[in-house]
């Protein structure tokens, strides 16, 4: 039975590939820091009923020693470094934090993988926003990289960590170039879920409006459950390397409202409200993925449509409110 570590399982991404990877027969280990919240720490594990079967360590990317100990105690074959302060916005506020966590704790990883056991197949969750001020239309592996946030910035150095060690010291490391992926598991604070959660609340009569940034900057949105069978079938490959994920079309925050509103039978232009409040201060306008040589060298295509994937968000979120309010 072959044994994966994953930082950030409790994330939307951790869950879906603990899901993945217990379906395959893996022994699935999960980082976990110590939180105040631990209450709710494994709430999306519990979504998807994976909760019970993995096993749960307590460690930190900022502490190297913490990273070592695990890697020597649960000696996994696999290791998929999901974990970061994810969220772009929060990154200007804190951008020590997401440099510390996000680019740093990589290395961290990736440090003591190579300690330990430099045979460990890694796994480094980059970004599309790494791309930022695109310098192509349509962005490639080969696509220069233009950050435009902290968290953008700390990524990127995490991404070329991975390929240093890789190179040298012969590491089977691996960076996937995820474009915007989403699901019901989406924390609400992302734009794709800040939207369904508010056309759930709006369809049943417990709010009226919905306040977001700028409309017309556009994503490549896919589904994670489609994105997390990715990071598995690279390090399934007899060589490391590094991939685009994504849907290859980008859609506009506008138009994604269009379709969440009117999956319930709403116009969203009778509730959505442009404030400036919720714009970067630099803003990523466009991003549109190639993933042809993920699926030329992987065989990995994105199967879930825009609307199939916001409908079952959207589904979600009144499930979750009509609880809440007993109706």
């Amino acid at each position: 039975m072959p044994t994966a570590l994953i930082t950030g399982i409790t994330g939307q991404d951790g869950a879906y590939l603990s899901q993945l990877l217990l379906s395959k027969g893996y022994r699935v280990v999960g980082l976990v820091r110590r939180s105040a919240s631990a209450d709710v720490i494994g709430a999306r594990l519990h979504w998807l009923n994976v909760a019970d079967r993995v096993e749960l360590v307590d460690g930190n990317l900022t502490d190297l020693s913490s990273l070592i100990r695990i890697m020597e105690t649960v000696k996994p074959d696999e290791v998929y470094n999901l974990a970061a302060q994810s969220f772009v916005a929060a990154s200007w506020q804190q951008p020590l934090l997401t440099g510390n966590v996000t680019g740093l704790g990589a290395a961290n990883v990736l440090e003591a993988a190579r300690i330990v056991n430099p045979a460990v197949r890694f796994y480094q969750a980059s970004s599309s926003e790494m791309f930022g001020l695109i310098q192509e239309k349509i962005q490639s592996e080969k696509t220069p990289f233009y950050p435009r946030s902290p968290y953008a910035v700390a990524k990127l150095y995490a991404h070329w960590m991975t390929v240093n060690y890789r190179e040298s010291f012969g590491m089977h490391a691996s960076s996937g170039i995820l474009f915007n992926h989403e699901s019901p598991l989406r924390g609400i604070e992302f734009v794709t879920r800040k939207v369904t959660d508010g056309v759930a609340r709006i369809k049943l009569g417990l709010a009226n409006e919905l306040a977001l940034g700028n409309l017309d900057a556009t994503r490549d949105w896919g589904h994670a459950r489609d994105y997390v069978e990715a990071m598995w079938l690279m390090l399934q490959q007899d060589k490391p390397d590094d991939y685009v994920v994504a849907t290859g079309r980008t859609t506009s925050i506008r138009d994604l409202c269009r379709i969440a509103f009117s999956h319930v039978g709403l116009d969203y232009e009778a509730h959505v409200r442009v404030d400036p409040a919720f714009f970067r201060p630099a803003e990523v306008e466009v991003l549109l993925g190639d993933a042809s040589k993920a699926k030329k060298a992987l065989g990995w295509e994105a199967k879930t449509s825009l609307e199939d994937m916001v409908s079952e968000m959207v589904d979600a979120d009144l499930v979750r409110h009509r609880a809440k309010a007993g109706l």
